[in-house]
């Protein structure tokens, strides 16, 4: 038996007034989700417990079969472990985004113009990195750099007490000012964001991108801090292997962190212009060595942090022509297996960061049908009066633990 979980990461969304009051699910042409969906246990499943925030990491622990509740220290350690850095236990980390501002002198004047400034590569990145490690990194501050936007500063030493870190991708659009957190222990790291405006004003690599008609990473942006992480493995939780595939850190640092076999892949971006036949391509490679792979795209969930309707939908389509296409065909080779297809969270178009809210799942056993319904969508879900409380339980209703 084969098991494929595919992470349509933020698909889901609110009915939107620019979509004629339908979904990017409703109206994305994709034609082997709803085959599917016709013989599967369509229902809604609750990833985000009401104690936490809907972020990426709590919500891909809990379909990945982990209780966050048990084993979540926060967002950057897991994509620490990606990145390969070692912490100890007095270590704090967190996410650092190379972002946008508006170009007011006072920091707090300024808006939040793009969370990813511009869809940085990760080259620039890294050498916008190493000057802000050269600037302000010591004995108590490491800078290291990732993938694309998302970076990581590790805090010697540190402490999680910060206030509210908020998320850039939370605010986009809007003033920064009221949203740095005004805690005493914050006062250090707000002063770096604000320091390193002078540090990236006249980088070589933002004087180019600004010549090239792209955006600058003009500013450093922390947030989502945290500690090192404990967490059993896959192999020893479940009984079976696991392969992951994913363009981006806080996915592959679970994986890492979880023994699981992690693939990497060129072309990756974590946006709609990312490899998506390279991704199914690992993924079938991961089938010959895993009982389960768990490919996560992040496509969509990025279109709804920019408000692309357009792009969310091509997303979505994007997924079910390239992905789930071929490795259905894929699996066929192997006779019996199941498929798991959800979001983590959604991510609506009309407020353009994630909620909380229960998401669509759709679980495929090729040789026992189910109910099932004519499309997968937030509605047919919702309708099948089927109900997860804990998302974490649909793992093991997957293998059947």
């Amino acid at each position: 038996m084969k098991y494929l979980v595919l992470l349509c990461d933020g698909m889901a969304d609110y009915k939107f007034e620019g979509l004629k009051n339908k979904t990017p699910m409703m109206l994305a042409n994709k034609p082997n989700m709803d085959r599917l969906a016709k013989t599967a246990t369509v229902g809604l499943a609750k990833t985000v417990a009401d104690h936490l925030k809907p972020g990426s990491d709590v919500a891909n622990l809990s379909v990945m079969g982990y209780d966050p509740a048990e084993c979540y220290t926060g967002r950057s350690p897991l994509e620490a472990a990606s990145i390969g850095i070692a912490l100890t236990d007095t270590d704090v980390t967190l996410r650092c985004n190379l972002v946008t501002l508006s170009d007011e002198e006072n920091y707090e004047d300024k808006t939040m113009i793009d969370y990813s400034a511009g869809d940085i590569s990760s080259e620039d990145a890294a050498e916008i990195i190493k000057s802000v490690q050269e600037a302000f990194g010591n004995d108590v501050y490491s800078f290291y750099a990732g993938v694309s936007y998302r970076h990581c500063l590790v805090v010697k030493n540190g402490t999680v007490d910060l206030g509210n870190m908020t998320p850039p991708h939370d605010i986009s659009g809007r003033v920064v000012g009221e949203y740095l957190s005004t805690h005493e222990n914050a006062a250090p790291l707000v002063e770096l964001m604000k320091k390193s405006v002078a540090v990236l004003k006249d980088h070589p690599v933002n004087k180019r991108r600004i010549a090239e008609g792209k955006r600058p990473a003009n500013s450093i942006w922390l947030w989502g801090e945290g500690t090192k992480p404990q967490m059993q493995s896959f192999k020893d939780k479940y009984g079976v292997n696991m392969g992951i595939v994913s363009a981006v850190d806080l996915i592959k640092g679970i994986g890492k962190l979880a023994g699981c076999e992690v693939a990497e892949v060129e072309g990756a971006t974590g946006y709609i212009d990312t490899n998506f036949k390279g991704k199914a391509e690992a993924a079938a490679d991961l089938f010959k060595r895993n009982d389960i792979v768990y490919v996560h795209v992040e496509a969509p969930d990025e279109c709804g942090h920019r408000g692309e309707a357009e792009n969310k939908i091509k997303a979505i389509e994007l997924i079910d022509r390239h992905i789930l296409s071929r490795l259905v065909e894929e699996l066929e080779k192997y006779g019996e297996y199941r498929i798991l297809i959800m979001p983590d969270h959604p991510t609506p178009l009309i407020t353009m960061t994630h909620a909380r809210d229960a998401v669509p799942f759709l679980l495929y056993d090729n040789k026992k049908a189910a109910a099932g319904c004519d499309t997968f969508t937030e509605d047919t879900a919702a309708a099948s009066g089927v109900y997860y409380d804990h998302a974490p339980d649909l793992m093991g209703v997957l293998l059947e633990k």
